[in-house]
């Protein structure tokens, strides 16, 4: 997701171009896992890079209003929509050379691991059962069970609003949970060239479909959800006296699960609305009937409020805001 300009759009009629499907105010609800957000003034899908361009050049030209979206798994979008043009490029196609894989960033990143582990190819399998798009994976550097995405990206290819570049894995500046491309905004993924490791392919079915299993224990495919919201936290980014309070058992790879630290404030079960906490995860969040953007919103500062309370530190979530004034997160 790339919020790239805040001017209003106004009365909008995108040029016909090849490949361009557009629908005017489309309930952006409708295209985001936790089904919930206000409508689009419009949406408008392509799977082609030229004209995926010549449509963000029309619109950087004219100063109107745009976001470009992936699968709206890790999206808030707000009740009143998006004043503007929602573009998403929905470019999958997936290619294999030896043990190199080129992947557009419209294909879903289960899609992308199957093709890898069906092929015998190692490095992506952990990474079975998140959601969304192989582009936002990168731009969010999506990960689980120790490993990330950064790990098999050899070349990143984006359109930087002008042309197209390319950047290497170093070039791409991955953190956790983060990537250049999220510092960023205007540069939009458009392929990824992966490398991975030959490997048995029955061993990488075991792994990734036993990974399959135990997310869809914990975020079950029909629940409206991003899975995780907020962020572990760096062992060497919290004050000392925080750490000793955190058991041994609980620190894996210098990291502590968000979830801990909700546990301690009572966060497991708490409501707002129709948006809930599960009760079996701190650090899940879901929308349980007719759920707002509004009450989410709540919700998000409610925990990180009893969290700085509590530990002296804020949170910070992994879900990025559509429709809301620039630079806003729940306080």
């Amino acid at each position: 997701m790339r919020n790239v300009t805040d001017m209003h759009a106004g009365a909008i009629e995108l040029p016909a171009l090849d490949g361009l499907m557009v629908r005017p105010q489309a309930p952006l609800s409708a295209y985001t896992r936790f089904g919930i957000g206000g409508p689009a003034d419009l949406l408008a899908d392509t799977d082609d890079p030229e004209t995926f361009a010549a449509v963000i050049r029309w619109l950087r030209e004219r100063g109107m209003a745009y976001v470009v979206l992936g699968g709206g798994t890790n999206l808030v979008v707000s009740d009143e929509g998006f004043r503007g043009v929602v573009l998403r490029y929905t470019n999958r196609s997936t290619e294999r050379q030896g043990i190199r894989v080129s992947c557009g960033a419209g294909a879903e990143l289960m899609d992308l691991v199957r093709f890898t582990v069906d092929a015998g190819l190692e490095g992506g399998q952990t990474l079975m059962g998140i959601p969304g798009w192989v582009g936002a994976a990168i731009y969010g550097n999506a990960g689980a069970y120790g490993h990330s995405i950064e790990e098999v990206v050899e070349r990143v290819h984006f359109f930087d609003g002008d042309r197209v570049r390319s950047f290497s894995r170093e070039e791409c500046e991955f953190r956790y949970r983060e990537s250049i491309f999220k510092r960023h905004k205007g540069w939009i993924i458009l392929r990824a060239e992966l490398q991975f490791r030959e490997s048995d392919r029955e061993a990488l079915r075991q792994v990734s479909g036993d990974i399959l299993e135990t997310r869809n224990q914990k975020f079950p495919p029909t629940m409206r959800c991003a899975g995780s919201i907020f962020k572990n936290l760096h062992v060497a980014e919290l004050p000392a006296a925080v750490v000793a309070e955190v058991p041994q058992k609980v620190i894996r790879e210098g990291k502590i699960p968000a979830a801990w630290f909700l546990e301690q404030v009572g966060a497991k079960g708490a409501r707002e609305g129709d948006i809930q906490v599960a009760d079996y995860h701190a650090n899940l969040i879901y929308n349980a009937g007719q759920g707002t953007a509004a009450e989410l919103c709540r919700m998000i500062a409610r925990l990180k409020q009893k969290v700085r309370e509590r530990f002296g530190f804020s949170m910070e979530e992994e879900v990025q805001y559509v429709g809301f004034a620039p630079g806003f997160a729940p306080r």
